[in-house]
This record gives structure tokens, sequence and C-alpha cells, in this order.
């Protein structure tokens, strides 16, 4: 996979708000937060986000994970917001997004799961649409969902994703565990 990484100013780490929630670069005050909500959400996020939790491991590991987030948004390679709700302040999960090449930006979010249900996954991901396709200048959003994921395929229909057709593979290709698991959903401009 290629990385674009942007050679002009980087763009500042302003939050995103939405009606109901404050989406914004972590603190290194967040990392006790952040910690406790990939422990506790742990053996549910083991499957999309293996990497996030072998990154922090631990308490210790956390702020060190929120000052990488740091250097990657200054560097213009990944932007990473928490989500917090705005009325209470309660720390929600995360949303991402990283550039790729060709005008492509993936996007990968998480929540608390007793955040689930309310709505808050398809108000963060319109705030990072529009922070994509504005900002950062993407020309394209991916979301990448497991075909299990059913509430992950909703979010992005409800923000306006489309299935993307898997492209043909050659009969050689042997990765048949990965085939037909994984959902591409796009959005272009």
């Amino acid at each position: 996979m290629v990385f674009t990484v942007s050679k002009a100013m980087p763009l500042p780490r302003t939050p995103l708000l939405t009606d109901r929630l404050l989406l914004r670069p972590y603190e290194a005050a967040d990392a006790a937060d952040f910690f406790a909500l990939l422990q506790h959400n742990r053996p549910r996020l083991h499957t999309s986000f293996p990497d996030r939790l072998r990154t922090v491991p631990t308490i210790a590991e956390a702020p060190g994970a929120l000052a990488a987030f740091a250097a990657d948004w200054h560097s213009g390679r990944f932007y990473v917001l928490g989500i917090w709700l705005r009325a209470t302040g309660a720390y929600l999960g995360d949303i991402c997004l990283m550039p790729q090449s060709d005008g492509q930006s993936e996007i990968g979010y998480y929540l608390a799961r007793e955040a689930e249900g309310y709505g808050y996954a398809r108000e963060a991901l319109a705030a990072v649409c529009s922070f994509g396709f504005g900002p950062v200048a993407s020309r394209r959003l991916l979301i990448r969902c497991f075909a299990d994921n059913a509430r992950g395929q909703a979010v992005a229909l409800a923000a306006g994703f489309r299935l993307e057709k898997p492209a043909p593979r050659r009969s050689w290709f042997r990765n048949a565990d990965t085939v037909g698991r994984i959902y591409r959903f796009v959005q272009e401009r």
C-alpha cells in the first residue's frame, strides 16, 4: 500500500463539531480514557483493530500512541480524532482518516459498546467525510467492513457510501479466507 505524505503546511488540529459530538485530535491528558475504552472493548475490537490493540497493550503505552497520532497528523499521514459527547464530555470512541494514493483516503472508526445504537457513528462519519473532502482534499473515501458487520454496513450506506463491486480474482489467488469477507464502501466527489 502506498501512502501519500503531504509536503504542504500541516492541517491545523481543529476540532470538528456536530449537533451532539466533539471530534478532536487526542491530547496527552486523554491517555487514561483512551486506554480504558480499548481495554473494556478489547475482545470485540480484536478482529477489526488488532494493530491498535497491539500498540496499546497497557496504560503505559497509551501516551506514546497519542503522541504518534499527533506526529502523524503533523505529517499528513493519518488523522485520528477522539469522539466525545458534547453534553456530558463522555469519551465514546475514535475515528480516523488515512490518506492513501490517487486522492483516496480510508476511514476507520469504533465506539464503546455502550455508545452504539444512538446514531453517533453516523454523525461522526458525516463530519469526517466533510473533513476528508474539504481540508484533506480527498476525491474518494473508502470504508472496509467485514461481511458480517451489518451495523457498520448500515452506517456506511446511511452516510452516502455505496458498496463497491469486488475486483475479479485470478484463479491462482489463494487467499480464499479474505475473498468475500470484507466489503468495500466508497464515496466519491
